[in-house]
């Protein structure tokens, strides 16, 4: 063998050694995935709780990896406010983040749909939190929500209420646009069922104006009250009805959780409050869907003894954007793709919820009512 060839395998096989180490850097890149939340000002557990259920699922994923990636995941916290939502998202874009998953606040999602923040961005939202109207119709195309909407929610307390007898529903709401759009599609509901007669009043969060406005609902004479507005004023306005001798059923959206409710009205004005459920009880031993969620979450959260609706949502919410990214077929996934995938993979069956945004940026329209029982626990 000559030098001249001796030196040309040498050249070649360095060629070969240096493109197998490229192989492996670019199939090892990790996917990005973020959430914008608060984790601090905003007085009850939403954002830290979902940021579990997330974390459960993407150490579950990160096992085998998705398509020959890894999951990365970041967090920032918004300080509940709008301006702070704008400020973490210009940041997260740095990191290039493929998905954001489950912002939270009225505020930071109008800001964020006003300042037509995702129309530049390659960047998907998956899970907003509320599910108010005017952030779903008409949305965003890439605004994906998982969890049933206010509307649903609404529509199925008011449905119940007249299916257990009712013909008087008042609605204590917020100033804000969760509990004003809210409002206007209980009256719609209300109108498409017979016999009911439904009248609301409105109030700001602050303890003077919720006492006031407490008294004037029961100057209705309702024989239940639906509230509606951002979880602390659903919780405190349980507290200031009871204390204004409000003893009818008491109905309240999904998003404020019930130790919360306990803990501001107390157990005897906790017991009997209804919430609506988006989810299936997160303790559950039944379905599948039971199964691998307590399984993720006692994988990387072994303290916890009892998990949240929150914990759930968080975690279906990272596994949905994973199911997408399976059936991907983009070299490098994109907002725009990932998008695609989302709208034309069908229904997906997670063993016990169900997930299809084939008809809309809506995933699921699952609505359950659970009671607070008297030991302060959730009764589904």
């Amino acid at each position: 063998m000559t030098n001249a060839t001796v030196k040309r395998l040498a050249i070649r096989t360095a060629f070969i050694l240096t493109a197998l180490a490229v192989i492996p850097a670019v199939n090892a890149q990790e996917i990005v995935l973020g959430q914008i939340g608060p984790f601090t000002v905003l007085p009850v557990p939403d954002a830290p709780e979902i940021n579990q259920g997330i974390k459960a699922y993407v150490n579950e994923a990160n096992k085998q990896g998705i398509r020959g990636r890894k999951i990365s995941f970041f967090e920032a916290d918004d300080r509940y406010s709008a301006d702070g939502f704008v400020e973490q998202f210009k940041k997260a874009l740095e990191k290039k983040p493929l998905v954001l998953l489950s912002p939270i606040g009225s505020n930071a999602l109008k800001r964020m749909l006003d300042d037509k923040l995702l129309d530049n961005a390659d960047v998907l939202v998956m899970n907003a939190i509320p599910g108010a109207e005017s952030f779903r119709a008409p949305g965003h195309p890439k605004l994906f929500h998982i969890r049933a909407g206010d509307k649903q929610q609404i529509e199925k307390m008011v449905t119940h209420s007249r299916t257990i007898g009712m013909t008087r529903l008042s609605v204590l709401y917020q100033d804000l646009p969760i509990g004003t759009s809210g409002m206007a599609v209980a009256q719609e509901a209300a109108g498409r069922s017979a016999g009911l007669e439904l009248k609301g009043v409105k109030s700001a969060p602050d303890a003077p104006a919720l006492a006031t406005a407490s008294q004037q609902i029961v100057a209705l004479g309702g024989q239940g009250v639906l509230i509606l507005g951002a979880p602390r004023f659903m919780a405190e306005g349980v507290a200031a009805l009871r204390k204004a001798g409000v003893s009818q059923s008491i109905f309240v959206l999904s998003y404020v959780p019930s130790g919360l409710i306990v803990k501001l009205a107390g157990p005897e004005g906790a017991r009997g409050v209804g919430i609506a459920q988006t989810y299936p009880n997160p303790n559950g031993r039944t379905l599948p869907i039971h199964r691998d969620f307590e399984a993720a979450m006692k994988g990387s959260f072994p303290q916890l003894k009892q998990y949240t609706s929150f914990h759930l949502e968080g975690y279906l919410s990272a596994r949905t954007v994973a199911e997408a990214l399976k059936r991907n077929t983009e070299k490098e996934p994109t907002a725009a793709g990932l998008a695609k995938t989302l709208r034309t993979m069908g229904e997906i069956d997670f063993g016990g919820f169900r997930v299809d945004f084939s008809k809309s940026n809506i995933g699921s329209n699952f609505v359950d009512i659970a009671v607070i029982g008297s030991d302060g626990k959730l009764r589904y």
